[in-house]
């Protein structure tokens, strides 16, 4: 007769806990046992048995062969692999060694995979870099992404589409939060301590939206529309990714995330109203945020979307960056040539904003090859709803081409020819301009010349070669 092993599922019970983002108490009380079980299970200081298998496999609506599957065994097939990388090669390493580390440290085995998996990531991004020279990042997936959005405008009319429909049951219903309690989803506030960190939470177990008590009105109505895009809109997110094939799976990550985000814009904000009320006041963008209740971001990113057939408005590039220069987003409907690698250029407002926080900064630019655009700059700031609550703050540009200008109420009555411009580079190895006091590295291409007896204001100065 076949000898019955124990069956032990401490981390994988840990990070089912934290998938579904309870507490331990909150896991107990749902399986009826008590906290301290709870603990002991995660902790591998007491087997599964085949009733609470069950009882996990019903509460959390999920597959009992999911559940069952054994950890330790993947952890060692997993941990052998990674250890014939030959740079463990002078190490003797024993097959049981590696089968107790596996089978009484998974969560040392975890952060052994996770530490080797990010080594192998850069050392092949390092390799890639040097083979292909400058580009070799192009299949990385946020710029893969980025084209992707890029490639249709930024603009998805399935999505507007449902979104229209979408809006109008919610208000007949008489909100969000009312359409979601006809689903039978309960939208509830909780302080942040009992979130864990997040923002928003769906409790499946209890049907039940979770949201942080501590969010502002905007940001507490789009985090309720997103919820609502992730499912009402699943199957249009899908069918519209389908049609691609992706260098990598967290691309479509990445981008079932931002067509998320797409939709809860799109309900929060209807196209036909939002563009006509675009129109009327002059792409206002604060005062468009009052009329929607929506925060400046939020308004600005769905401004560059507003390119239906037909009813096109203003085509708006978007950047959004922190005080390092970090770029977090990016979305082009102008025709604005960001820089792939590299920082921006630091004449642009939009790297100044900082010192005047929340001081709308209106610029004329104009490229080296003479490409006029007009940008408006503001920061804006997320978190910090609360004592010791750390908040982000960033910079936000939303951009047009010069022409396009005389729309906006910030430009309104001015001239793109012959207004002033300031003269700005992409990034700096690609910007030839000799006269530039801001330059921190010589353009590709270009010799810098060596002259003791002087000093300019420029930090080079370049041959004529």
């Amino acid at each position: 007769m076949a000898e019955t092993r124990p069956l032990y599922l401490g981390p994988r019970l840990r990070r089912l806990r934290r998938e579904l983002g309870l507490t331990q108490q909150a896991m107990a009380d749902d399986l009826e046992i008590s906290p301290s079980y709870v603990a002991l299970l995660e902790r591998n200081q007491r087997p599964v048995t085949a009733e609470m298998l069950v009882r996990l496999a019903r509460t959390y609506r999920l597959e009992i062969g999911d559940l069952a599957s054994e950890d330790g065994e993947d952890y060692a097939r997993r941990l052998s692999d990674v250890l014939r990388d030959p740079i463990f090669a002078d190490i003797d390493l024993p097959a049981l060694e590696i089968s107790d580390i596996a089978m009484s440290f998974p969560g040392v085995s975890e952060a052994l995979l996770r530490l080797h998996g990010a080594y192998t990531r850069e050392q092949q991004a390092l390799a890639e870099q040097r083979a292909a020279g400058p580009g070799a990042e192009e299949n990385e997936p946020v710029r893969e992404a980025q084209r992707f959005l890029a490639a249709r405008r930024n603009y998805f009319h399935p999505l507007d589409t449902r979104a229209e429909d979408l809006a109008a049951e919610i208000e007949q219903a008489g909100g969000a939060e009312a359409w979601l309690k006809g689903k039978g989803v309960r939208v509830r506030a909780l302080p942040p301590e009992v979130m864990m960190g997040a923002l928003r939470r769906f409790d499946r177990h209890n049907q039940q939206l979770l949201l942080d008590d501590t969010l502002d009105g905007p940001s507490r109505a789009f985090q309720t529309a997103t919820h609502i895009a992730h499912t009402a809109m699943r199957s249009d997110i899908k069918a519209i990714l389908r049609v691609e094939t992706f260098a990598s799976e967290t691309t479509r990550v990445l981008l079932q995330r931002a067509l998320a985000a797409y939709g809860a814009a799109a309900m929060l904000m209807p196209y036909g109203r939002f563009a006509r009320a675009a129109e009327q006041r002059g792409y206002d963008i604060e005062a468009l945020g009052a009329l929607f209740g929506a925060s400046f971001e939020q308004v600005a990113h769905r401004l560059t979307t507003l390119q239906r057939p037909g009813e096109e408005r203003v085509p708006f590039f978007f950047l959004r960056l922190d005080e390092a220069g970090n770029v977090s987003k990016r979305l082009d409907g102008a025709g604005f040539p960001f820089a792939a690698h590299g920082g921006g250029c630091p004449l642009w407002s939009v790297h100044q904003v900082f010192r005047a926080p929340r001081v709308i900064h209106t610029q004329w630019l104009e490229l080296p090859g003479g490409e006029r655009f007009f940008s408006v700059a503001r920061t804006v700031a997320s978190g910090g709803n609360g004592y010791g609550r750390g908040q982000v703050t960033r910079a936000v540009a939303l951009g047009c081409a010069a022409s396009e200008a005389p729309r906006l109420v910030y430009a309104r009555g001015m001239e793109p020819e012959i207004v002033e411009a300031t003269p700005i580079g992409v990034t700096c190895r690609l910007c030839h301009r000799p006269e530039c006091a801001a330059r921190s590295v010589p353009p590709i291409g270009r010799d810098v010349m060596v002259d003791d007896t002087r000093r300019g204001a420029q930090p080079y100065t370049f041959t004529d070669g």
